[in-house]
């Protein structure tokens, strides 16, 4: 991968490494060799920050034409003589920019007219920076957008609607770019950085990355923390050297500061840790919160076989190493004794066998969402769902169905999901009568043995007492709108699923 296509990873949040652009903008004083101290003396502080990708940074201004003809030559205009004292031609430009190359920083320059964009092109530079200044120059944008260099543009004074119209400016012509923060104030107070307009201008622009570029005290190592935190992955900073023979002004950081800064930014960025995923935990972290977790014991004398509910244990701190603690017991942890089991006695995995169902649960209910939405049946996005498996929830692609509750009052309304190969056995219900509405598939419909093939707009009433049971071949989704449903109203013909007290399983789910 060249330069170029290294910052346009950068800007495009691939490379997982943040950029500091080192801003030597005027400061090398127009002496070659000044600044080729800037470069070296920099390069060195950058070597123990191997996670960080590094810039230096120029700028360009034709001075023939940029500064008007009745100011040429003049020195009662700071910025006027400051320019011209410092003007260099291309050659001493190249002397500077093969010296970073070959310390391995990146080469970004900022244009101030025309004449430069084209310089910029011809010395080959890596990105093009666009000043706080020039970011309503639009002369200078339409020259700009006219290369194929990745753009990164500061925004400090800049109207909402200037910004407006250059993003949508350079989406139109499909650019790489990416937006800074800044604040145009030379330095900047720490009470004047604004930081939170990294975030609106994140949430604004949606898909532009936006950076920092920085103008606070050199000093201040709080701001780049608070950018880093923010996620910032591109920050500026103007940066000099002090010699006998030349000062810095008031915003520019020597390289101890930016030393400091960097070390700031590092340590942020290690306390921010990963993103996008749930971070491993240490070792520590684990047992440091197991201590206080309480102990699973015997509330009763529990015999070899049989199957251990929550019901049939209590919670006690402290607990014993490796014994099963309160987070270890749930509905979708199944336990059952492999060996006589006394009062009070702590539950430790080796007189247990535990067989895990939370997988099975979840795969189940998203199984169910993406037939849901296969279906084209609108519903809303968090629901209570009731897996019905009759006969144990490994059978349940077999014998079963999904209901989803909606509302349980004088009536009743649920959507019932059979999956493709599904049965639900028989029973009846003596409190409830409940009529079915297919809404999608096929179902097969028994009633005291008389059969009905049902299909989408499909109703058919249930009337209390009548044995019913349904499968489907293709799968189907039926609606039942009922009186009260009561939870122990449903009898089923079969003793094994009457007799089975774990044939429900409740869980709420969110479908995005």
């Amino acid at each position: 991968m060249d330069n170029q296509e290294k910052l346009r990873s950068i800007i495009k949040g691939i490379d997982p490494h943040p950029l500091f652009i080192l801003e030597m903008a005027n400061n090398h004083m127009g002496d070659v060799e000044h600044g080729l101290k800037i470069i070296r003396d920099f390069y060195a502080v950058t070597q123990k920050y191997y996670n960080f990708n590094f810039a230096i940074k120029f700028q360009f201004r034709n001075i023939d034409t940029f500064i008007h003809p009745d100011y040429k030559n003049r020195d009662d205009h700071k910025y006027v003589k400051r320019f011209q004292e410092t003007g260099f031609d291309k050659d001493k430009f190249s002397i500077l920019k093969q010296e970073a190359e070959k310390l391995g920083f990146l080469t970004l320059c900022t244009p101030f007219d025309e004449a430069s964009v084209d310089l910029i092109e011809q010395m080959g530079f890596d990105g093009l920076k666009i000043a706080s200044c020039s970011f309503t120059d639009w002369p200078l944008l339409e020259k700009i957008s006219q290369t194929k260099l990745p753009l990164i543009a500061s925004t400090g004074g800049v109207k909402l609607e200037d910004i407006d119209k250059a993003v949508s400016f350079w989406q139109n012509r499909e650019k790489t770019f990416a937006l800074m923060h800044c604040v145009g104030q030379y330095p900047t107070a720490a009470q004047n950085l604004q930081l939170n307009q990294i975030d609106f201008l994140r949430d604004r622009y949606d898909g532009v990355n936006v950076g920092y570029s920085t103008h606070e005290e050199p000093d201040n190592y709080d701001a780049v923390k608070v950018a880093v935190g923010k996620g910032v992955n591109i920050l500026e900073k103007h940066v000099a050297v002090v010699t006998d023979q030349y000062e810095k002004n008031a915003y520019s950081a020597t390289p101890d500061q930016v030393d400091k800064w960097l070390a700031a930014a590092a340590l942020a960025k290690d306390m921010c840790g990963i993103s996008g995923e749930r971070h491993q935990f240490m070792d520590k972290e684990l047992a440091d919160i197991r201590q206080f977790q309480r102990g699973a014991f015997a509330k009763r004398e529990i015999k070899v076989g049989e199957q251990i509910s929550p019901q049939d244990l209590f919670f006690a701190f402290p607990n014993q190493a490796g014994q099963l603690v309160a987070n270890d017991i749930s509905k979708y942890n199944l336990l059952t004794a492999q060996t006589d089991i006394s009062l009070n006695a702590p539950i430790m995995p080796e007189v247990v066998s535990r067989i895990q169902t939370r997988e099975k649960v979840y795969a189940i209910v998203s199984r169910v969402a993406e037939f849901l939405k296969q279906a084209q049946i609108q519903i809303t996005n968090k629901l209570d769902f009731e897996l019905s498996h009759h006969y144990g929830i490994d059978k349940f692609y077999q014998w079963g169905a999904v209901i989803i509750s909606f509302v349980n009052r004088e009536y009743c309304k649920k959507l019932i999901v059979l999956l493709p190969n599904q049965s639900h056995p028989t029973h009846f219900h003596e409190k409830k009568e409940e009529t079915f509405h297919v809404l999608h598939g096929e179902m097969t419909l028994e009633l005291n043995g008389e059969v009905k093939e049902c299909s989408v707009g499909d109703i058919v009433t249930v009337e209390r007492g009548i044995s019913h049971n349904f499968k489907s071949t293709e799968g189907c989704v039926f609606e039942e709108v009922s009186t009260t449903h009561y939870k122990n109203d449903s009898f089923y013909a079969d003793e094994v699923v009457a007799n089975n007290p774990n044939r429900k399983t409740l869980i709420s789910y969110w479908l995005k």
